[in-house]
């Protein structure tokens, strides 16, 4: 019996499940969940999130460089504008799911 696949197949399940509550950690915080789940429906620059959000600007800064240095978010320059969209497959993913999960307007 060879023990070396099985003992590979588990080192990489284990690396497999530290990524996903890595990432679920990031997930755990409102304002960074909240500043996803409007990402997960289009690009915005700050000033729309802090509007459609309601989290002001200082809270709203620190959660949005969280989630680029985690690589969850990418930026892109239009003039005086940074605009902020979803980067991760993996996060683009799990905030489809949140989404329809518990935002989607549920049919009665």
């Amino acid at each position: 019996m060879k023990i070396e696949p099985v003992l590979n197949g588990m080192t990489a399940l284990h690396t497999s499940v530290s990524d996903a509550c890595a990432l679920l950690k990031i997930l755990a915080n409102e304002d960074r969940l909240l500043i996803l789940c409007e990402l997960s429906q289009g690009t915005r620059n700050v000033g729309e999130l802090e509007e459609l959000l309601g989290i002001h600007q200082p809270t709203l800064s620190q959660q949005l460089t969280v989630l680029r240095e985690e690589n969850l978010v990418s930026t892109e320059r239009r003039g005086k504008y940074i605009y902020y969209s979803l980067a991760s497959p993996e996060a683009i993913q799990i905030m489809e799911a949140l989404f329809n999960l518990y935002c989607k307007p549920h049919s009665t």
